[in-house]
């Protein structure tokens, strides 16, 4: 039986681990602070499952590296009701500050008034689309929320790591080059395939270096939506003594129009590795627009600590 000082007599008693001190301290976690702004995740393209399926995935990862973080995702085509658009969702989401803004003040609460935006919106987009990010800032400014517009995901590291994986997982490139782990079907050439014209095969070019680090073959960008331009690239490796050609797409999925990517394959004679998709990155990348565009500088496990 316990006692009031503790558990009987021969039982282990669990003491709180201290804090370990010094510069080698594991850091605290950091949540999101308290009246941050929303992430609303401003997601392009045709609405279907897979797609919300997606977004939804994304968000969790970003929720996983800063809890507390309130979230939303708003499509660009939706139809506010399955699939709320993202005039709709930035508009409840600035309500909703101000509605719990009035509850605590009629409560008696001593709250500051709301400052700065309600939200930030992040596009679920790899690379620039000009297009695209017209249709957002216009999405953003129809709303009359106060909300902040971060960049695109890339270019990035992350971003060349995932299109390493997504290459390795169809069997076009080695899984792991440090290991010398080989791939019948490895590509000696990369087609590194956007959309959303010339600003958008410049940016996937600079993530095209880092893969082609990653993976010693060359790797060149072309954009699926401008006519023979992923030929063209095809017959420019091909040209070079390349032999087996892959083609990556540097997009995260819903931006990618149906059918599109298996004509430029098959333009290319060459096979194709999935979409980004939700990869880790992904959502780290999400959350770290988010963060830029507030000032918060998470630090990471592991870092020292004065």
């Amino acid at each position: 039986m316990s006692t009031p000082t503790g558990p009987a007599s021969g039982l282990p008693v669990r003491m709180p681990r201290p804090r370990q001190s010094g510069r080698h301290r594991r850091p605290e976690p950091v949540a999101a602070p308290e009246g941050a702004p929303a992430l609303v995740l401003a997601v392009p393209g045709a609405p279907a499952p897979a797609t919300r399926s997606l977004a939804e995935e994304v968000i969790s990862i970003a929720r996983s590296e800063l809890p507390g973080l309130e979230v939303a995702i708003g499509y660009l085509d939706g139809d506010d009701t399955e699939y709320p658009t993202l005039e709709r969702v930035l508009a409840h989401t600035a309500a909703k500050r101000v509605e719990r803004y009035e509850i605590a003040k009629a409560a008696g609460r001593e709250v500051a008034a709301p400052e700065g935006p309600a939200a930030v919106v992040v596009p679920l987009l790899a690379g620039p689309d000009n297009a695209l990010m017209r249709r957002i800032r216009q999405a953003v400014m129809d709303s009359r929320a106060s909300a902040e517009l971060t960049d695109v995901l890339g270019p990035h590291p992350l971003l060349a790591e995932a299109l390493h994986v997504r290459l390795s997982e169809a069997g076009l490139a080695r899984a792991d080059r440090a290991r010398l782990f080989t791939v019948a079907t490895a590509a000696d050439g990369i087609i590194l395939a956007t959309v959303g014209g010339d600003e958008a095969v410049q940016a996937a070019g600079i993530t095209g270096m880092l893969l082609a680090a990653r993976l010693a073959v060359p790797v060149m960008a072309a954009a699926l939506d401008q006519e023979g331009a992923i030929g063209a690239i095809a017959d420019q490796l091909r040209g070079s003594g390349s032999v087996n050609l892959a083609l990556a797409p540097y997009l995260v999925g819903p931006e990618l129009p149906e059918g599109l990517l298996d004509a430029a394959a098959k333009e290319a004679g060459c096979a194709a590795a999935e979409p980004l998709g939700p990869y880790p990155a992904i959502g780290k990348l999400v959350l770290s627009q988010y963060t830029t565009a507030l000032g918060i500088a998470p630090q990471p496990q592991g870092s020292p600590s004065l």
